[in-house]
């Protein structure tokens, strides 16, 4: 059972972290900078705040995925997700199929990184990769 929960506890990090990672590359590529730069300035937020967001988001995606600092990345997208779903998505309505993006899939989102947050890194972290010596849950 505990490789079970072990193993579960990786799948819920190193799917986020690939959300994360997906959600980067979109921005970058489909939506480009420059709309992504007028979007946060159209939000009332400096130009900075988009690099500096994408830059978090693909930092977290990038810790998620293999596995280190799982919980201060989790929680720390956690926070951003919040923030999202409350200066963004909350205005327009619960379905995220609404024009905008509703509120319910970053603060779904926002929830499982927090529970993320708590549970910590599972069974395939990287660290044991590298050293197989470490059995059971890892300690991030």
């Amino acid at each position: 059972m505990r490789d079970a929960k072990a193993i579960a506890i990786a799948l819920l990090r190193t799917s986020m972290g690939l959300m994360f990672l997906t959600h980067v590359y979109l921005r970058l590529t489909v939506i480009t900078w420059p709309v992504a730069v007028a979007f946060f300035r159209s939000l009332g937020f400096p130009s900075a705040t988009a690099y500096a967001v994408t830059g978090a988001e693909a930092t977290i995606g990038i810790l998620l995925v293999i596995g280190w600092q799982v919980r201060a990345a989790a929680l720390t997208g956690a926070v951003i997700l919040a923030g999202a779903t409350m200066l963004v998505h909350i205005h327009n309505g619960f379905l995220f199929s609404n024009a905008g993006g509703g509120w319910e899939y970053p603060a779904f989102w926002s929830v499982a990184l927090l529970c993320q947050s708590m549970l910590g890194a599972g069974w395939t972290a990287s660290f044991r990769w590298r050293y197989p010596a470490n059995k059971g849950l890892t300690h991030d």
